[in-house]
């Protein structure tokens, strides 16, 4: 007779983890798409139903038909690729030398920029705007791109200096025995490593930057305000047009799922890089 296979528990109770785990953040995100396909009036009917009665495009129409939106989703898509960028090229080469020249003052640049993240933004907000204004950069794309690469570069070299403690430095060692200099080092056989490294960082400025709000909200006016602004202003003094809002949330939540589909064999290599060594 063969004995029948033992239930694996501890397997049993991890998937079950990871699936209450799942649901929980994805469960938020189903409930904004099933209401965003209702129709307006099934949008405030009490008690709420979480699956729309009839499907309804009507609120991604009204979303189109904005003036201001589709403007607004352009502010937002430069905003974030000017932030990811120039927080990449600052970012990348700083936490290189930060962590294969290991320094006093590296650590002391490192230790800076974890306090710079513990600073809230509601903080800096003031001081960016009157900076911002001195310079003549208020209501612009370069200002806002500015105020937006203050928050994300210390997230980008924390990032990264986190990968780059992965690279053994022989590789740079290896390098030089053959006649490359540091620069052609660093380029030649060290950035290739790290794409997926990068691509996690880039990721994850480039949601910083799309997500932002408060800096947004200070620093630009009709001519350069980013979407989440816009999505806000459906909250008036009329009442909230839940319909239109979830809508909007819907279409500028799609980017960001893009990259991240696009990124993605980089992103799994760079979120595992280092984790077996040997």
């Amino acid at each position: 007779m063969h004995s029948a296979p033992r239930l694996n528990v501890s397997a049993i109770l991890i998937n079950a983890a990871a699936l209450v785990l799942v649901l929980s953040y994805a469960l938020p995100y189903i409930y904004l798409l099933m209401t965003s396909i209702k129709p307006a009036a099934d949008v405030q009917q009490i008690p709420p139903s979480f699956f729309p009665a009839v499907v309804s495009f009507e609120n991604f129409r009204e979303v189109m038909r904005s003036s201001t939106l589709p403007r607004a989703f352009i502010n937002s898509l430069i905003v974030a690729v000017l932030t990811t960028a120039l927080s990449l090229s600052v970012a990348v080469p700083a936490a290189y030398v930060a962590t294969q020249y290991r320094r006093r003052i590296t650590t002391i640049f490192l230790l800076f920029a974890l306090v710079t993240r513990m600073v809230p933004s509601v903080a800096l907000g003031v001081p960016l705007f009157q900076l911002l204004k001195s310079l003549g950069l208020l209501d612009t794309i370069p200002g806002l791109v500015l105020a937006h690469t203050s928050a994300a570069v210390p997230l980008a070299l924390l990032l990264m200096s986190a990968f780059f403690e992965g690279i053994p430095k022989e590789l740079e060692e290896a390098a030089r025995m053959d006649g490359c200099t540091r620069f052609q080092a660093f380029r030649k056989i060290v950035l290739p490593v790290m794409t997926g490294g990068i691509a996690v960082t880039a990721l994850f400025t480039f949601i910083t930057s799309w997500n932002e709000f408060l800096y947004a909200l200070l620093l630009t006016s009709e001519a350069t305000k980013t979407a989440p602004i816009v999505i806000a202003e459906y909250n008036s003094v009329y009442g909230l047009a839940w319909g239109a809002m979830t809508a909007a949330a819907v279409l500028y939540s799609l980017p960001v799922i893009i990259v991240t589909l696009a990124l993605q064999k980089q992103i799994v290599g760079g979120l595992t890089f280092g984790a077996v060594k040997g």
